[in-house]
C-alpha cells in the first residue's frame, strides 16, 4: 500500500477537533494500573489519553494501589480491579471504547491473567511496556491479539517480541536503515494481524494491509527530549485517548506519534515525561483547533 511520511500536512485536523456532544461522545478510556508502587506510568498515560480528547478517562487499579492512586488524580476516574475476572466484568462495559494495559503493570502470572482477559475482550487496545514482555514469554498471549490491537515496542522489546524476524532482516541487511525498519515493522504487523508502531527518532508504525507511516523526528524535527523516562508511557495514552475517540488503530498510531514528537519540539529542553499531556494545548491551538 505504501509508505507515507507523517507531516503537518497528513494529519487529519479536522477528526482532532471536538464536535458538539457529551464526554461519553468523545470516549472512554480504560488504562489498567500495575500495583502499590508502580502505578506512576499507567498514571502518565491516563492522562495523555484524557489531554488528547477523550471524554473520559478510567484507571482500573488493584486494591492494594486504590489509595496510592487516588492521592494523585483528580479528572481521571478510579475502578478497582482486583484481578482478571474482575477486569473481564468491567470490559463488559460497552462505553469503554479504548483500553490501555502494560504501563508499570508487572510480569508476573497474574498480569499475564490481565493481558489475557484484555486481549479475549476484543476491544481496541494499547499494549505497551510490561505488555510486550509478557507477551514475547508466552507465545499464546501473542496469539490472542486480534486486528484492533496496537503494539508498542522500543527496539529491544521489538527484538524480544520478533525475534525470528528480526534476526532475518540483520542477517539480509548489511546495516541498520530506515528502509530495514520498514521492512521489518511491516513483516511484524502482518505476522502480529494487528499495527505495530516500532519507536525511535525514526518511528514506524505498519498495518498488515501494508500500509506503513513514518514520523521522523530528526534534523529539524528532532526532538531529543522525548528520551526521558515516562514518555513512551504517554504516547501509549495517546494513541489509546485517539482510538477512545473513534479513530482506527492505525489512524491513532500516526497522529498520536506526531502530536507526541511536536509536544516535545514545543516544550523543549527540560522536558520531563509529565509535561508531555500539559505541551498538547499549545499544539492544538497552533493547528487552528
Amino acid at each position: 500500500m505504501g509508505v507515507t511520511e507523517i507531516t503537518v500536512e497528513t494529519l487529519d485536523v479536522d477528526a482532532l477537533r471536538k464536535a458538539v456532544g457529551h464526554k461519553y461522545s468523545h470516549g472512554h478510556a480504560f488504562v489498567m494500573s500495575g500495583g502499590a508502587g508502580t502505578t506512576g506510568a499507567a498514571r502518565l498515560a491516563a492522562r495523555g489519553a484524557l489531554r488528547v480528547g477523550a471524554g473520559l478517562v478510567t484507571l482500573g487499579v488493584p486494591p492494594e494501589a486504590h489509595l496510592e492512586v487516588a492521592s494523585q488524580v483528580t479528572a481521571i476516574m478510579m475502578r478497582q480491579v482486583a484481578g482478571a475476572a474482575n477486569l473481564a466484568e468491567v470490559l463488559m462495559d460497552a462505553r469503554i471504547t479504548a483500553l490501555c494495559i502494560g504501563p508499570g503493570l508487572g510480569t508476573t502470572s497474574l498480569q499475564n491473567e490481565l493481558v489475557a482477559a484484555a486481549l479475549d475482550a476484543g476491544r481496541k487496545t494499547v499494549l505497551d511496556a510490561d505488555a510486550l514482555t509478557l507477551m514475547a514469554a508466552d507465545r499464546r498471549l501473542f496469539r490472542s491479539l486480534h486486528p484492533m490491537c496496537v503494539l508498542t515496542p522500543h527496539d529491544g522489546e521489538f527484538r524480544r517480541l520478533f525475534a525470528e524476524i528480526s534476526a532475518q532482516m540483520e542477517t539480509d541487511m548489511a546495516t541498520t536503515t530506515l528502509d530495514t525498519k520498514i521492512k521489518t515493522t511491516l513483516a511484524a504487523a502482518q505476522f502480529a494481524n494487528c499495527v505495530v508502531l516500532c519507536k525511535g527518532p525514526e518511528t514506524v508504525i505498519a498495518h498488515p494491509d501494508g500500509t506503513t507511516l513514518v514520523n521522523l523526528s530528526t534534523q529539524n524535527r528532532a526532538a531529543p527530549w522525548l528520551a526521558t523516562a515516562g514518555s513512551g508511557d504517554v504516547l501509549a495514552g495517546f494513541i489509546t485517548g485517539l482510538m477512545a475517540r473513534g479513530f482506527e488503530p492505525l489512524r491513532a498510531a500516526g497522529h498520536a506519534t506526531w502530536l507526541h514528537a511536536e509536544c516535545a519540539r514545543v516544550f523543549g529542553p527540560g522536558l520531563i515525561a509529565e509535561d508531555l499531556p500539559e505541551a498538547l494545548p499549545e499544539v492544538f491551538r497552533a493547528l487552528t483547533l
